[in-house]
Order: structure tokens, then sequence, then C-alpha cells
């Protein structure tokens, strides 16, 4: 580490800059939020047209038709969720805060989830998204094959087995 002492004027205004230019590229990733807001809009349309289709297996289908038509609309939406969380943590932990603080429609972990955090939501999500795959299987367990159920349920299995392993390094790192 420099001495800012022994620096030179031109030495330390040189270092400013190459700073702030450094700083201002976190901007780069504005872009990538705003292509994963055009995915949530996407999924918005694909769960409206979900939403159309679950109607006839809702009202006349089977418990389990219904279960899996109401199933996919969760897993659309939990999949919205997931992308809205890492919009947001994403933006405020790499680009800027949002200046919403008096805004009462503001969600309460805004602000407060770090890059652990977000790593903990994210996987837990994908957890809970694997679930809702994995309870599709189970309502339509006679439409499958027995080695497809036992890789979802092998992938829903390493999934929360990597969840928990990710909170285990983050408590130990937090000690």
């Amino acid at each position: 580490m420099t001495d800012l002492r022994t620096q030179t004027p031109s030495h330390r205004r040189a270092e400013v800059m190459v700073e702030t230019a450094l700083f201002q590229t976190r901007w780069l990733l504005a872009p990538f939020y705003l292509g994963l807001v055009f995915a949530i809009v996407l999924l918005l349309a694909k769960f409206a047209k979900s939403t159309l289709a679950s109607i006839d297996p809702i009202l006349y289908g089977s418990t389990g038709q219904a279960m899996i038509a109401v199933l996919n609309l969760v897993d659309t939406a939990l999949v919205a969720n997931l992308l809205l969380i890492i919009v947001f943590a994403g933006y405020e932990n790499f680009i800027s805060k949002f200046n919403l603080r008096n805004n009462e429609d503001r969600p309460n972990w805004m602000g407060t989830v770090g890059f652990s955090g977000l790593k903990i939501k994210l996987i837990g999500s994908i957890v809970a998204i694997s679930a809702i795959d994995l309870l599709k299987y189970f309502f339509n367990v006679g439409a499958n094959k027995p080695e497809d159920m036992a890789w979802a349920v092998g992938i829903h299995v390493c999934l929360v087995v990597t969840g928990v392993l990710f909170a285990l390094m983050d408590r130990i790192a937090g000690h």
C-alpha cells in the first residue's frame, strides 16, 4: 500500500482516475439486471398462458391433474420471485443502493441481503422449485419412468445437501 504523503500529485490524480473508472464499471451489470426483468415479463406471459390452460384440469380433471396444473403456476411464480430477489439484491450489492427508504412498499429485506444471504436465498428458492417439480412427478407417478423419478429425487437431494452445505459454510465463516 502506498503512503499518500509520498505520492506526487500527478500519481495521486492518476490513481484516483483509474479507481474512479474501475468503480464506474459496475454499471456494466445493469443490462444484465434489466434482462432479468425482461425475463420476468416473459414469465408473466407464460403464467397467463398456463393459467388459462389450467382452467380445464382444475375444474374438470382429476385431483392429480388439478394439483399438477396448480403446481405449474406455483413453479412459475417461484422462478419469478427468484429472479426478482436476484435483481434487487444484485443491484444493491454491486451497482447502487435503491433510493426508496421512505416507500412503504419496500420489502424489509432490501438493503440487508448481502452476497452471502443472496446465495442462501438463491439455493433456497432452487430447492423449493425442485420440490415443486418433484411433487409433479409424485402426482403423475404412472406417466413417468422409474429411472426418471429416481433422477428427480437424486437431483433434489443433491440440491438440498448443497443448500445445507452453503448454510454451514456461511455459519462457519461468520464465526
